[in-house]
């Protein structure tokens, strides 16, 4: 029988995912042409999260677990739970209910017509403040204008993937990750649903603004090398510009016998043109620190436990627990 993995990034969800497995449970007992996989990615939580998983392990089968040896963050379990992940497809959802799992059906219908990668798109977003909407637009509109692929917007990783989608995105070993823009960049075929997302069922959301600045410069570092190029073209404006003024002072001083302007004028030319080498050095810097990252071949991430059935090539299933495993 087909499987699918419905993979669950978890970080300090206690409060929620008992209601999150009753909701799942209802629409995958529905649904009997298929064999499903309820994956959780345990991210180093510090709550009963694990206990919980565990427990939801023991009464069915069908719940497997990779618990992480730490916090490494969203964008590295969902590479961990696809590396995991032993279903044809694998639809990834968040652990706090925001992505309801009633679509689940919605979206296998449409990956049984050929579709690889079957995103749900955020026709309205409860539950989230008037700012947080207008700067996540105004990003996606401005990282789509810098790069050279078609970044999705109002979209999250709330998503059905076929398996060879999954074989791609398991290719890209990145450290400095941005998830949402590797779906757009494999390519393969797309289907948009549209849903109205739900406020978090219960618990707080773990992305401050802080987290979302730095996803952004994830995004747009790792996908374009505009702000290199902003930088270098502002070199170029402002040197033309300060040639022009510096034939016009010396033509007005040698014609017209004119002072040069003094203290204030000099001081606000040299703070200017500190502050925009020290942001063109920070740029430089952003882009330098991610080779460095890079370079150092760390592994994405230390496994402390898993406990899943793997499918052999006979059909049959074993139990595997294993104490730990890198990757």
């Amino acid at each position: 029988m087909v499987r699918i993995t419905i993979l669950i990034p978890t970080y300090n969800e206690e409060e929620v995912l008992n209601h999150l497995y009753l909701r799942i449970n209802e629409v995958i007992n529905q649904i009997d042409s298929y064999d499903f996989e309820i994956l959780f990615i345990n991210d180093g939580s510090t709550d009963q999260s694990l206990s919980m998983i565990k427990d939801l392990r023991a009464k069915d089968e069908r719940v497997s677990y990779v618990n992480l040896s730490r916090n490494f963050g969203k964008e590295i379990s969902m590479i961990a739970g696809l590396d995991y992940a032993t279903g044809d497809a694998v639809i990834i959802m968040d652990a706090d209910l925001q992505d309801p799992p009633e679509l689940v059906p919605e979206m296998i219908k449409y990956w049984e017509l050929g579709y690889d990668d079957v995103y749900a798109k955020r026709r309205s977003r409860a539950g989230e403040s008037w700012l947080k909407k207008s700067t996540s637009s105004f990003f996606y509109k401005l990282l789509q204008k810098f790069t050279k692929i078609d970044i999705q917007e109002n979209t999250g990783d709330f998503r059905l993937l076929d398996r060879r989608c999954i074989e791609a995105l398991k290719q890209l070993r990145e450290t400095q990750r941005y998830t949402k823009g590797m779906f757009s960049w494999i390519g393969y075929n797309k289907k948009e649903l549209l849903f109205d997302r739900d406020p978090r069922a219960a618990g707080e959301t773990k992305w401050n603004y802080r987290n979302l600045i730095n996803l952004a410069i994830e995004g747009i570092t790792s996908f374009t090398i505009a702000p290199l190029r902003i930088s270098s073209l502002f070199g170029f404006i402002i040197s033309f510009f300060s040639f022009i003024y510096i034939i016009w002072i010396v033509t007005k001083t040698l014609l017209f016998g004119k002072d040069v302007a003094g203290y204030p004028s000099l001081m606000t030319v040299m703070l200017f043109l500190g502050g925009i080498q020290l942001i063109s050095l920070g740029i430089i810097g952003e882009y330098l620190g991610r080779i460095f990252n890079e370079t150092k071949n760390r592994p994405l991430y230390f496994v402390d436990e898993y406990n899943r059935e793997k499918v052999t090539n006979t059909g049959t299933s074993q139990k595997i627990t294993v104490g730990a495993k890198n990757e």
